[in-house]
C-alpha cells in the first residue's frame, strides 16, 4: 500500500504543479455550459413577419390587433406589411423576413358565415426551431380567434389541463448535467490517458522497473491517482456550474451525497474505460488521433443535447453501453427533478460496474515491460 500512494501522491504533485492544465481541463466545460447554454433553447424573439391583407374587413383588423399585442407582450415577432403576396414570398426565401401572413379576400365574410376561414402562413423550414415558434404563436393566435367569446354551457370540446411538475428548466440548467460529465471526462482524458502516454514515452515508467513495485500496485496507482483528479474537477463544476446556472440544491447536505456518490463512481468509470483504451498504446499521437473520434462517440448519444428516444435503433444501441448516458441521468435526476437515491440506483450500480470491469480487464494487458 505504501507504494502505491507513492504513485498516487507522485501523480497528484505533478498535477498540482501545472495550474494551466488544471484551469483548462475546467475552462472548456465552463465555456460550453456559458455560450451554449446561453446560445441554444431560449425563445425567439423580434422575428420578423410580413403581412399580406387582401380582405382589409373588420376580422383582418382584429387580427393585426393580435400581432400587435404580441409583439408588445411575448416580442415573438413584429409585423411588416406587404401589398403583394408574391414579393413577400420572395422576401422570406431570400431572407429578409422570417415569414409572411397571407389574408386572403372575402375573409371577413367567410368569418361572419361560418365558411371555413384560412389564413395562409409562408415559413422558411429549413430553420426548423424558427419557423416552428412562428407556427406556434400563429396556432395559439388561430385558436384563440375561433374560441366563442359566449362560452356554450355545457362543453363540447375536450380541453388539456398541463401540469408542471418542476419549475422552468432553461437551456442552461439542461446542459449542466452532460458539461459536469464532460469536465470529468477531460481531466481524466488529459490527467489520466494523455500524460499516461506521455510517461511512456519520456521513459518513467522505466524507473518504476527496477523497483520492487508489483503490477497491481502499478495499476491501481495509477487509476486512483486519475479518479481522484476526475473527482476535483467533477466536485468544482458542480459547485461553479449550479451556482451559474441558479440551482440551490448544492446546499442541501443530503443532495451533496447523492452527488458525491455519483461523481465517485463516473470517475472510476471513466477512468476505467480511459486506462482499457490506452493500457497497450505508445505513440503519444494516438490518443490524440483517439478523443476526436472518442468524444463524437460517447458524448451525443448520452441524451445530454437530445432525448434518446428520438435516436434511430442503432444509436439507440451504442447509448445503452455508453457511461455518459448514465452519468448524465444521474446529475440530472439530482440537479433538475431532485430524485434522491432510488432515482439513481441503477446509474450507480451500472458506473461502479463498469469501471471495475474495465479495469479487470485492463490489469492483464498492462505490461511490465520496456
Amino acid at each position: 500500500m505504501t507504494r502505491m500512494f507513492a504513485i498516487i501522491e507522485r501523480e497528484m504533485r505533478k498535477f498540482f504543479r501545472s495550474p494551466t492544465l488544471m484551469i483548462m481541463s475546467l475552462m472548456m466545460p465552463l465555456l460550453q455550459l456559458v455560450i451554449m447554454g446561453n446560445a441554444f433553447g431560449g425563445k425567439i424573439v423580434g422575428a420578423r413577419v410580413g403581412v399580406v391583407d387582401y380582405d382589409r374587413g373588420p376580422q383582418a383588423i382584429k387580427i393585426r390587433e393580435a400581432f400587435a399585442a404580441i409583439a408588445a407582450n411575448v416580442k415573438t415577432f413584429t409585423t411588416v406589411d406587404y401589398t403583394s403576396e408574391t414579393q413577400a414570398r420572395e422576401d422570406v426565401r431570400t431572407g429578409k423576413i422570417d415569414g409572411a401572413v397571407v389574408i386572403p379576400a372575402q375573409y371577413s365574410r367567410r368569418v361572419y358565415s361560418q365558411d371555413a376561414p384560412q389564413l395562409g402562413l409562408v415559413v422558411d423550414n429549413s430553420d426548423q426551431f424558427m419557423s416552428g415558434s412562428i407556427e406556434s404563436e400563429m396556432q395559439a393566435l388561430v385558436t384563440a380567434l375561433t374560441t366563442p367569446l359566449i362560452q356554450p354551457r355545457l362543453a363540447n370540446s375536450i380541453a388539456l389541463e398541463i401540469v408542471e411538475l418542476y419549475p422552468y428548466v432553461n437551456y442552461m440548467k439542461f446542459l449542466l448535467p452532460l458539461t459536469i460529465s464532460l469536465a470529468m471526462y477531460i481531466s481524466v482524458m488529459i490527467g489520466g490517458g494523455m500524460l499516461y502516454i506521455d510517461d511512456k514515452a519520456r521513459g518513467v515508467h522505466e524507473g518504476y522497473l527496477v523497483t520492487p513495485i508489483t503490477k497491481i500496485e502499478l495499476v491501481f496507482g495509477m487509476n486512483l491517482a486519475g479518479a481522484m483528479k476526475a473527482t476535483l474537477a467533477g466536485i468544482s463544476l458542480t459547485v461553479i456550474g449550479s451556482l451559474m446556472a441558479g440551482l440551490g440544491i448544492i446546499f442541501r447536505p443530503e443532495a451533496d451525497l447523492e452527488l458525491l456518490a455519483m461523481i465517485l463512481v463516473s470517475s472510476i468509470a471513466f477512468n476505467g474505460m480511459m486506462f482499457l483504451l490506452m493500457v497497450r498504446v505508445d505513440d503519444p499521437l494516438v490518443p490524440r488521433a483517439m478523443f476526436g473520434v472518442l468524444n463524437t462517440l460517447l458524448l451525443y448519444p448520452s441524451g445530454g443535447m437530445y432525448p434518446i428516444a428520438a435516436f434511430p435503433r442503432w444509436l439507440q444501441a451504442i447509448s445503452i453501453v455508453d457511461p455518459f448516458t448514465y452519468v448524465v441521468h444521474g446529475f440530472k435526476a439530482i440537479l433538475l427533478k431532485d430524485g434522491g437515491f432510488e432515482a439513481i440506483w441503477f446509474d450507480l450500480f451500472f458506473l461502479f460496474a463498469f469501471g471495475i470491469g474495465t479495469l479487470l480487464i485492463a490489469t492483464p494487458l498492462f505490461k511490465r515491460t520496456l
